[in-house]
């Protein structure tokens, strides 16, 4: 029996004690909810009939695991007393709101050997854990990850709200980090960057092309991907893979690529159970959530230096225009 907590009450720590309470009572126990608002904590601990607390330290000794689905600004002040005091923690992605703090999760988890997973849900998606046995040598990734605009996850760029997840994929499925990063990204209804394009180019000569929005007029989750003699797409939402081949007489053929559909949180919470119990190291761990941070970081810094001149194209423009 583990005792699992949820810190975060919100939209996603909503859907994580759904889960936790739709799981076999004989495996896990919903211990309970922690938020920083008492009345939205009641509220979310009515719903799915379990206690409250009122701070981090009452989870001490009560708990063995905690779900963190708190702002990402948050993360690193909850889920390092929580990995200090013995607690294993799934935290949402991404793991932090800056390289430094990810690396300090991933040395605490490592000095008071914890399990540290790190919520990149698409992992768990069935049609990416399908697409993994597939890959061979991967040379081009085509990838679109667009939703409408949501209030939702403001206080990150859309690089760490919805990028990252493609980008761990990528990092996993080409195994290397990039060598060169090109990006481009805009506001347009938030004050940070709400689309972006970026160009990954890895040592293997392996290419990556990903463009993410929150502005979107539809929801698209795609990813396209071409090796020798194959080009493979997933669909992320229908949980569908389309594989076709060359045959040895060079006749394009469509290959099976069966895939077993489940829901991603679902398996996900799972696994992380799984590894509290068994104390194997998660799919995505703090060291492939904190890789992934790294290369959202520089996309982030690329993106800035292209806005800079954007800024001073559109300066020049303004004082040719004036004179």
């Amino acid at each position: 029996m583990i005792r699992c907590a949820v810190a975060g009450a919100g939209a996603f720590g909503e859907n994580h004690l759904r889960v936790l309470r739709s799981l076999p009572p004989d495996s896990v126990e919903l211990a309970g909810v922690l938020d920083s608002d008492p009345t939205r904590a009641a509220q979310a601990a009515a719903k799915y009939q379990c206690r409250t607390f009122s701070s981090l330290a009452e989870l001490y000794g009560q708990v063995d695991a905690v779900i963190v689905a708190t702002p990402t600004i948050a993360h690193e002040a909850v889920a390092a007393p929580l990995l200090e005091n013995g607690i294993d923690v799934l935290i949402e992605k991404p793991i932090s709101f800056d390289v430094h703090s990810a690396e300090r999760l991933t040395k605490l988890a490592q000095d008071n050997q914890r399990i540290l997973q790190v919520g990149h849900l698409e992992r768990f998606n069935p049609a990416v854990r399908a697409l993994e046995k597939i890959v061979t040598t991967p040379l081009f990734f085509e990838v679109h990850r667009m939703s409408i605009f949501s209030p939702r996850s403001l206080d990150v760029d859309v690089v760490l709200d919805l990028m990252i997840h493609d980008i761990e994929i990528v990092l996993a499925l080409v195994k290397q980090q990039p060598c060169e990063i090109r990006a481009a990204g805009i506001s347009i209804l938030s004050e940070k960057v709400d689309i972006a394009n970026v160009r990954l180019q890895f040592p293997s000569g392996c290419v990556a092309n990903l463009t993410a929005s929150r502005v979107s007029t539809e929801k698209v989750r795609k990813l396209r991907l071409f090796q020798p003699s194959e080009y493979v797409s997933i669909d992320y939402t229908k949980q569908e893979i389309v594989a076709i081949g060359v045959s040895p007489q060079r006749q394009i053929q469509f290959k099976p690529a069966p895939v077993t559909k489940g829901e991603p949180l679902l398996l996900e919470v799972q696994h992380f159970l799984d590894c509290v119990r068994t104390r194997n190291q998660p799919l995505v761990g703090a060291q492939e959530a904190t890789d992934a941070l790294r290369v959202a970081a520089s996309i982030l810094e690329k993106i800035e230096e292209h806005n800079g001149i954007v800024r001073q194209t559109l300066s020049n423009g303004s004082a040719v225009a004036s004179v």
